[in-house]
């Protein structure tokens, strides 16, 4: 008879693999991100100076080749994942590839984070409040796009 813990665990697995192709589109959009800083109508509605999109953009290539680094790592430690979960793996197995994936995706989404502050930082407190606004207009109107398109300005 199979144990609770055990179900779980298989119902948590099952769930992984169902929404994999979503978490790879999603990664796709991360490891893409909308260059706003370039984007003249973002700049100039912040009113962004020259100079502070230029310290922008030397953050951005900064920070870009480490986190291609880490997101390549996390599809491959999601691509053994799979792969071990469809040879039907030990649990235990299963349990420390779950750990190292989702570690990778912490050290990802951390990397990222921080570069995103940074950004920000760049900003005087009226730009980030005017960005804001912008940039959740930006994911509303995004949502409401079939996949896979994108606007000129992006």
């Amino acid at each position: 008879m199979m144990t609770c813990s055990r179900r779980q665990l298989i119902c948590s697995v099952l769930l992984l693999l169902a929404v994999a192709p979503l978490a790879a589109q999603s990664l796709t959009a991360k490891r893409l991100p909308f260059p706003w800083w370039k984007s003249e109508p973002f700049k100039k509605e912040i009113g962004l100076s020259a100079d502070q999109s230029g310290r922008i953009e030397k953050i951005w290539e900064t920070t870009r080749p480490e986190l291609r680094v880490e997101w390549d790592e996390l599809l491959r430690l999601e691509s053994k994942l799979s792969h071990l979960i469809q040879k039907d793996a030990d649990e235990a197995v299963l349990s420390r590839q779950i750990d190292r994936v989702e570690s990778a995706r912490a050290n990802a989404n951390k990397t990222r984070s921080i570069m995103l502050v940074q950004m920000l930082k760049v900003l005087t407190p009226e730009q980030r409040v005017q960005f804001k606004v912008l940039h959740d207009r930006w994911q509303r109107d995004r949502e409401k796009r079939p996949p896979n398109t994108t606007r000129r300005d992006e």
